[in-house]
């Protein structure tokens, strides 16, 4: 049989393409390039072989598969899960699993997916988590329950050589009549609050009122105190004063008094009089002085002359020193009862007990017991209605 060589040259030409390509093939089969963030997992015939670390590496051709796995931390979201608390309130829940392959090997040949089996896992463990706590509490206590679903993940996925680093819940949702029912909750709340805060600042300021009225009574009380002290010593001066005068006049207001009534009896209508002797001697006396008469006399000139000892001791002359010195004792507020009124203010502004304070009506018949104290220490008894009527005596 005769071949042409043509067809020689064509069956040559596919037989080396044939033995290229399968070259070709044969080493893309054999190079097996690992990148740096992961591992893979070497199997020839089925049969677990090795881990490949990042790099190249040769391997048998067409019998063996390599499974990669991504040494890096991962995310895995978990789907909202719904759940009943411990005091049956539904709630719902979503959270984020953060996990990293910690030992390929475990997690080749200890589990299908291993992603997929710590999502699920994930998911039971929150709704178990969140079945054995209070509404209230799944509220509030967000880092429990991340700590909580942590420590349940860690036995099962350690043995897939899987750790979990961390797990975030990020909503915890109530059912929307428990939401209602808890703003209701939050909104009494403040009420009771702004209200307990406005009676408390009430409080304060009656609190503040009446302790600067019963400040301003004492001190009040104490001015009035002063005022009649004061106006008592007035009127003891005055009086001493006015007898005084009286002394300074001594027997020329005694004829000036007897010539006033001498002349009320001018003018009634009988036509008799009977002087005494006394009065008459007075009168030319008086009359000599005034009239510069050169008639001898033996009183000589007419001069003032003084109260005689019991007139005297009756006006009280001989004590107005030692009196007006005991009526400016009394006026002057000494040191101690200063410090008294002034322990008295800071105790009231100290919101101390004001039992131990006096009163108004206390300070007001202290001062009323004062006054009859000074009265009845004084010498000086007489009016000027007295010191008329011992005149007239003299004068009779």
């Amino acid at each position: 049989m005769y071949i042409a060589p043509l067809q020689v040259e064509l069956t040559l030409a596919f037989v080396g393409l044939l033995i290229l390509f399968l070259a070709i093939v044969t080493v893309w089969q054999m190079v097996e390039i690992v990148d740096a963030t992961e591992k893979r997992a070497l199997t020839v015939f089925g049969e677990y072989r090795k881990l490949l670390d990042p790099g190249i590496h040769f391997i048998p051709p067409f019998v063996s598969a390599t499974h990669r796995f991504d040494m890096r931390t991962q995310t895995l979201d978990v789907p909202r899960q719904e759940a009943i608390t411990r005091d049956n309130s539904p709630v719902t829940a979503d959270a984020v699993v953060y996990i990293k392959v910690m030992d390929a090997k475990k997690a080749y040949l200890e589990v299908d997916d291993y992603k997929k089996a710590v999502s699920n896992l994930a998911q039971t463990t929150l709704r178990a988590v969140l079945g054995d706590m209070e509404l209230d509490d799944t509220l509030n206590k967000r880092q429990e329950i991340n700590a909580k679903i942590r420590k349940e993940l860690d036995e099962p996925t350690d043995e897939w050589g899987i750790r979990v680093e961390s797990v975030e819940v990020r909503e915890v949702n109530p059912s929307q009549d428990v939401q209602r029912a808890m703003e209701q909750q939050t909104s009494a709340e403040r009420k009771r609050r702004a209200m307990i805060l406005e009676a408390q600042g009430e409080r304060r300021s009656a609190i503040e009122k009446a302790e600067g009225d019963k400040q301003s009574n004492i001190i009040r009380a104490q001015g009035e105190k002063q005022s009649q002290i004061l106006e008592a010593q007035g009127d003891a001066v005055s009086t001493v004063l006015r007898a005084k005068s009286a002394e300074s006049m001594g027997e020329r207001a005694i004829i000036e008094r007897g010539m006033d009534t001498l002349e009320a009896i001018g003018q009634g209508e009988s036509t008799t009089f009977v002087l005494p002797q006394e009065l008459t001697s007075l009168v030319g006396r008086y009359g000599k002085h005034l009239s510069g008469s050169d008639v001898k006399l033996d009183e000589g000139q007419l001069d003032s002359q003084g109260f005689d000892d019991e007139t005297r001791e009756l006006l009280g002359l001989d004590d107005i020193d030692e009196l007006l010195g005991q009526i400016d004792e009394e006026a002057e507020v000494g040191p101690e009862q200063m410090e008294k009124m002034e322990q008295e203010a800071q105790a009231i502004k100290e919101g101390q007990d004001p039992a131990s304070i006096e009163s108004a009506d206390e300070v007001l018949g202290d001062v009323e017991a004062d006054l009859d104290e000074e009265v009845d220490e004084m010498d000086v008894d007489e009016t000027e209605e007295d010191v008329g009527e011992e005149i007239e005596k003299e004068l009779d």
